[in-house]
């Protein structure tokens, strides 16, 4: 029978008649196997084997005692089938080898010993013998049987177990890999609209100093509290995003080096650019960015603690990767403060950046009273 006409036969039979089948099926085979052996009689063999294929019904219930119900079946009625299948049951549900070994031996001497007793004789070795080797076949099959099956079913189980102990393993990396791309997702949230409302509201401040006109003045002046409220905003978006979560797309377009004259050109400050990286050189865009995004960052910082003051960027190729220095001077007194805020992610996730490529960040004060922010970015992070 092919596979496709068991799955169709399979089909046609009731739901109830499956789920009961390992019920009724070896009582009914118990049955069958008592009136063959024992013919249509009514004597004392035909009774036990009945009974012992009867009592096969709440073989899973109480198998131990299913089992010594089958025991005179075997001895009186010399049937095979009920004491074996309930040997095998015991076997499959009961994990105590002493138990085991007992109903074992009682099956194996049940099938050895004639009925009556009297008839037994050590006459004939050789068929004493082969009746011993049966004997323990008989007692031995339905043990290995019953632990071949247990020991299946605990697989299944623990293959079932490891199944889903993988598939929580798979949810819990998933989460990792979603609250690292949060925090990425932070940074760089904290890196393009940081630097785009401080560059509006420090054009704001100009203006607002440099017109005569009053509704100019007040619109720049409404234009600057926009900015300062929207930095604020955006540090405790920050914050949220870090802790609960966002959309994980990728940003577009990511900037790079070639970006970074147009970045400094509308950023509107005193800014020396040196560039001595070689054209030709092949950079991962992970570094590329991060180097744009320590420059970005940068310039941030000194329009916000140092307005008016000279800045330096100097962007250099180095045998272990890309160097990235900015540097400024003390800020100017006579330059308006922009009175920004800030939202203390810039530099941390900066350095977080750099080491996540296998480099680092330093930030710290020079002696001129000036700031400088060194990165160094290894190629091969």
């Amino acid at each position: 029978m092919t596979g496709s006409a068991r799955q169709a036969l399979a089909g046609r039979v009731p739901d109830r008649v499956r789920r009961t089948a390992p019920v009724w099926v070896p009582a009914l085979l118990a049955a069958i196997d008592a009136l063959l052996v024992n013919g249509a009689g009514l004597g004392t063999g035909m009774g036990v084997s009945l009974l012992a294929a009867v009592a096969l019904l709440w073989r899973r219930r109480f198998p131990v005692l299913v089992f010594l119900v089958t025991l005179p079946g075997i001895y009186i009625g010399y049937i095979w089938f009920a004491p074996m299948i309930a040997l095998y049951t015991v076997a499959s549900l009961r994990t105590d080898r002493r138990l085991l070994a007992a109903t074992g031996l009682l099956l194996t001497v049940a099938h050895f010993l004639p009925y009556p007793l009297s008839e037994f004789s050590l006459a004939d070795r050789r068929q004493t013998a082969l009746l011993l080797v049966d004997a323990l076949a008989t007692g031995a099959t339905p043990i290995a049987l019953g632990l071949l099956a247990r020991t299946r079913r605990e697989l299944a189980a623990r293959l079932d177990e490891l199944t889903r102990s993988r598939a929580r393993e798979d949810r819990l990396l998933a989460d990792q890999v979603l609250a690292t791309e949060r925090a990425r997702l932070a940074r760089e949230m904290h890196d393009v609209v940081a630097h785009q409302v401080s560059l509006i509201s420090l054009q704001a401040g100009a203006l607002q100093i440099s017109t005569r006109d009053e509704r100019t003045r007040d619109g720049a002046t409404k234009i600057r509290e926009l900015s300062v409220r929207t930095l604020e905003e955006l540090r405790h978006m920050v914050g949220i995003l870090r802790a609960a979560g966002a959309d994980t797309e990728e940003l577009t377009p990511q900037p790079g080096l070639t970006d970074l004259p147009r970045l400094i050109e509308l950023c509107g400050m005193d800014v020396t650019y040196e560039n001595v990286c070689a054209p030709a050189a092949e950079r991962p865009e992970a570094v590329e960015r991060a180097a744009f995004r320590t420059v970005q960052e940068a310039l941030t910082n000194a329009r916000k603690h140092a307005p008016g003051a000279r800045v330096r960027v100097r962007v250099a190729g180095t045998e272990a990767g890309l160097l990235v220095e900015v540097r400024n001077g003390p800020p100017d007194a006579t330059a308006p403060a922009p009175d920004l805020p800030g939202g203390g992610h810039g530099l941390v996730g900066l350095r977080e950046r750099a080491q996540s490529l296998g480099g680092s960040l330093e930030a710290h004060r020079t002696d001129d009273g000036g700031f400088l922010v060194r990165a160094e970015l290894p190629l091969n992070g």
